[in-house]
């Protein structure tokens, strides 16, 4: 089937990659993309490439345009209260093993659109409009949006929509957040229009009691500016702070920045001038730092779930979007366009995938503790690490015995030349 009829629901890195590849092995698919927002949302925090989507943004010949756009964060360091560094983990330097710092920095927004200048004018984009409901039937899955009520009969319908998926939720016939793992992480991301790490090339992270994270990451902006990473960690022995932080992401921006002046109003080092930053910036955003696990990526015949959707995931969520996008147009064109059959073969490859991803929860509350005393001891194990450069050697030594970060077993597609 040459001329498959998708609708993706949402613009973001998952859907693009997808839409790149579906249109390198059909070139007449008709595609159209429905996006909620009013426009492309071409903003966000720090995202990184790992793994197999490193291979995967080069056969689509963007790894130099990304490299160019890289943040040029070169590690992270450690700080006290005094902004002092006691610890700093530095990037690799090498795309086969990375540290914390990726070898593909880049912000979010210019990733996406990297990713969808390519296919923009190949497409239909709807914007401003959601998918309300649909329906299965003979001729394939029947939509309807939720502004105009139009209905449409697409071959597949990809749901791109993201950590709290209606289409997920409706396809399992439950609430979409049954799926979303990893309570007790939430994170807000935001602009400050000043260069709070005076012209450094090495993002900061800063630690205060119960749980308060202030990570600053570099910007290379020329006006000088810094991206803002506010994050809260809470254990079951906290949950009032919780369910208030629960409360605020429910109630919108405002709600929870006024939580965070409340929080982080006495944490030390930078909290004053970022807090004013977060009141400053355009690009507030807050979320759940979490997890989906899907029982199911498909529902057998014409819906699939792509990317967050359907296994969103803290620290490797972009590289698995890349990854996904990549099968699921694989998928298609080794099925020669059957829709049933591609469904199933890209569930083969990435549910094993997924699942076999380990839970970040416990290294993120291992990582950030909760006392003074932790936080102290903490950083006393990190500079002894960095200190003795015990965590380049590693690197060294995983390089010079050839071991490299794990790749996805993926078939040979037959891409057409």
């Amino acid at each position: 089937m040459s001329n498959l009829n998708v609708l993706i629901s949402g613009s973001g890195i998952a859907g693009s990659v997808f839409a790149f590849w579906l249109l390198r092995a059909y070139p007449n698919a008709q595609i159209t993309i429905v996006e909620r927002d009013a426009s492309l949302r071409l903003t966000g925090a720090s995202v990184d490439i790992r793994s197999s989507a490193v291979d995967i943004i080069k056969w689509m010949g963007v790894e130099p345009t990304i490299r160019q756009q890289t943040t040029n964060e070169k590690g992270v360091q450690f700080v006290d209260a005094n902004g002092k560094g006691v610890a700093t983990l530095e990037a690799s330097g090498s795309s086969d093993m990375q540290s914390i710092t990726s070898e593909y920095e880049i912000f979010r927004g210019a990733l996406a659109k990297i990713f969808i200048d390519p296919i923009i004018d190949r497409v239909t984009t709807i914007f401003d409009e959601f998918v309300e409901d649909f329906e299965q039937r003979d001729e394939g899955v029947v939509v309807t949006f939720a502004k105009s009520k139009e209905r449409k009969t697409y071959d597949l319908l990809v749901a791109a929509d993201g950590l709290r998926s209606k289409i997920r939720g409706a396809i399992l016939n439950t609430k979409p957040e049954e799926q979303i793992q990893g309570e007790g992480a939430h994170a807000a991301y935001f602009t400050i229009k000043q260069d709070l790490l005076q012209g450094g090339h090495l993002a900061q992270w800063y630690n205060a009691p119960n749980g308060r994270v202030i990570f600053l990451r570099p910007d290379p902006d020329p006006a000088g500016r810094t991206r803002g990473n506010l994050i809260n960690l809470t254990t079951t022995r906290q949950l009032d702070t919780r369910q208030k932080l629960d409360t605020a992401l429910r109630q919108g921006n405002e709600s929870y920045m006024n939580l965070l002046d409340d929080l982080f109003h006495d944490a030390g080092w930078l909290a004053p001038a970022v807090l004013q930053g977060m009141r400053a910036s355009d690009d507030f955003y807050c979320s759940l730092f979490a997890r989906v696990r899907s029982p199911k990526l498909q529902n057998g015949r014409g819906v699939v779930l792509l990317g967050d959707a359907g296994y969103a995931t803290p620290g490797f969520g972009t590289s698995l979007a890349i990854i996904g996008g990549y099968v699921l147009a694989g998928s298609l064109l080794n099925a020669s366009g059957d829709v049933s059959t591609a469904l199933k073969g890209y569930e083969n490859v990435m549910a094993p995938l997924v699942n076999g991803l380990s839970n970040a929860d416990a290294a993120m509350q291992w990582f950030n503790p909760q006392s003074w005393w932790g936080i102290r001891i903490r950083n006393l194990i990190l500079g002894s690490v960095t200190g003795l450069k015990l965590d380049k050697l590693a690197m060294l030594a995983a390089s010079a015995l050839g071991y490299t970060e794990k790749k996805v077993s993926m078939p040979d597609y037959p891409w057409p030349s």
